[in-house]
């Protein structure tokens, strides 16, 4: 049970950071957004997990570097999005990422995926295209954003798959919070005059409040899902991170009046079911694959 509870924290937390950044995004370069959000982290965890950082493996430290630049990239290019549609559909679509995941474990790590779970794959993929379709029409190709939010951080979660097995999670946060910061920094530094996303503007003070609180919020949202899995098996968890859409619809209508239309919605009700497909033949398949009880 509190591991359902901290997992329900997770899904009500995460859109409501999403939420704020969307608003900041309106005024302040990505950059700034960007930077932001990884201090605050560095920052947030450093007192918990400062001593785990002298027992940290360093021969993964390449490893976490590249993951930290996916963490980064995937979160730009989710925070751009957010620029151009209403949050309930950029979370939908970036739900693609299960039928990813489940793809590259299939062609990529030799995974076994049967084809019932490739029909799933291929029906979530179409309720995601049902989704995209009005936004591309009103919006364009940043419509396709969220898709490639979902490519970035399919890559992420299975680099962080085979890192977090030698390492503590909250520490492995704190490590990508110190290795991100100096990054963007020198990425400001370096391209600043380019273009206004690379640039710093110093924010006012509701835009620093609002800064402030969606790095906190983000952070504790991971830590919440960090937390939740030490009580309750990822079986039983994965099905709630679908709680995040409604979350994100309800955030999205009650701070910048939005709501799916007729065709998003149902292409969100046919991914949530094509994913919850998913899950449930997986979960099949481990319970058949497990060696009977002695």
């Amino acid at each position: 049970l509190l591991g359902i509870l901290l997992m329900l924290g997770f899904c009500a937390f995460a859109p409501m950071g999403d939420a704020i950044a969307k608003l900041l995004g309106e005024t302040l370069p990505l950059l700034t957004l960007l930077t932001a959000r990884f201090a605050v982290q560095a920052l947030v965890l450093a007192p918990v997990a400062w001593r785990g950082l002298a027992a940290f493996p360093r021969r993964l430290l390449r490893l976490v570097a590249i993951r930290t630049a996916l963490h980064i990239l995937g979160v730009g290019c989710f925070f751009s999005a957010l620029r151009y549609l209403p949050l309930a559909d950029a979370v939908a679509i970036a739900f693609v990422m299960p039928f990813i995941m489940l793809l590259l474990g299939k062609y990529f790590l030799g995974e076994e995926v049967g084809p019932r779970r490739l029909v799933a794959c291929a029906v979530g993929f179409g309720g995601t295209m049902m989704v995209v379709q009005p936004s591309f029409a009103e919006v364009g190709w940043p419509a396709l954003l969220p898709l490639a939010v979902a490519l970035i951080f399919s890559l992420f979660m299975m680099m962080t798959r085979s890192i977090a097995k030698e390492v503590d999670a909250v520490a492995l946060q704190l490590v990508s919070g110190l290795m991100a910061t100096p990054a963007l920094v020198a990425l400001w530094l370096l391209f600043g005059g380019l273009s206004f996303d690379l640039a710093f503007v110093m924010p006012d003070g509701r835009e620093a409040a609002l800064l402030l609180a969606t790095a906190l919020v983000g952070t504790f949202a991971h830590l919440l899902m960090t937390w939740s899995l030490r009580f309750a098996p990822s079986a039983t968890l994965a099905p709630m991170q679908y709680l995040e859409i409604p979350f994100a619809t309800f955030f999205g209508w009650l701070i910048f009046g939005d709501l799916p239309d007729g065709l998003a919605a149902l292409g969100i009700l046919v991914t949530v079911a094509a994913g919850l497909t998913v899950i449930a033949l997986e979960r099949r398949a481990a319970r058949l694959a497990a060696p009977p009880a002695v």
